[in-house]
């Protein structure tokens, strides 16, 4: 089980975010886009997936939804970590049921201590 999904159409992200979290000492797995996401949580029960918004097949928004939804991914937590930086993105990615929401750029430091605060708290009500 990892620790963490990183889902990002992005390479330079996802190769970048990986980087830093391993450091840290996380472990770390990838997805390119919604729908291989949400095979990789179902398949693998990461603690947290950290999710963008905007990708290919299956939004960040719709991935969070089928998280949330599905008795067996529930408890997963979902950080949003997108360029979309609204308030109504924000509130739309709350009531969809992510656990919290980081606008690009995002400041690595502060990404870390929510990972560990949420991996503290363990699953999900």
């Amino acid at each position: 089980m990892p620790d963490v999904l990183v889902v990002d159409d992005e390479p330079a992200i996802r190769e970048t975010l990986s980087f830093i979290l391993e450091m840290e000492g996380f472990t770390v797995d990838v997805a390119v886009d919604g729908e291989q996401a949400l095979a990789k949580v179902r398949e693998t029960h990461p603690r947290v997936v950290l999710l963008d918004v905007m990708m290919p097949k299956k939004d960040g928004y719709r991935v969070c939804e089928a998280i949330k939804d599905d008795p067996q991914t529930a408890a997963t937590k979902v950080v949003i970590l997108t360029a979309m930086g609204q308030a109504a993105d924000r509130a739309r990615a709350v009531a969809l049921g992510a656990d919290a929401y980081i606008s690009k750029p995002f400041d690595e430091d502060s990404l870390i201590v929510l990972l560990r605060k949420l991996m503290a708290e363990g699953p999900s009500a």
